[in-house]
C-alpha cells in the first residue's frame, strides 16, 4: 500500500476511536452523569476530531498538492492552491 493509503488508514482508526467517544458520551448522558464530565469528554472529541483533521490535511499537501505543483499545469497548480486558500477562509 502506497503512503497516503497507509495515512488514510490511520485517520480512519483515529475516526473510529471517536465514533466510540462520541457513542460514549451518549450513553453519559442517558446515564445522567455529571454535565461537566461529559463537557470533558466532548472536549476531548474537539481535540481529536482536530488531529485528524490536520493529518488529512498534511496527507494531501504531502501528495494531492505536492503532485499537482511537480508535475501538474500551471491551472491545476493554481487549483490546489485556492483548494486550501478556500478552505482556511471557511475556517476563520
Amino acid at each position: 500500500m502506497h503512503e497516503l493509503g497507509q495515512r488514510r488508514q490511520a485517520i480512519a482508526r483515529r475516526l473510529n476511536r471517536i465514533e466510540g467517544q462520541v457513542k460514549g458520551v451518549n450513553k453519559m448522558l442517558a446515564e445522567e452523569r455529571y454535565c461537566i464530565d461529559i463537557l470533558q469528554q466532548i472536549q476531548a472529541i474537539k481535540g481529536a476530531l482536530a488531529k485528524a483533521e490536520t493529518e488529512l490535511l498534511r496527507a494531501h499537501a504531502a501528495d494531492c498538492v505536492d503532485k499537482a505543483l511537480s508535475s501538474g499545469t500551471i491551472d491545476q497548480q493554481r487549483s490546489k492552491i485556492v483548494e486550501l486558500v478556500d478552505l482556511f477562509e471557511r475556517v476563520r
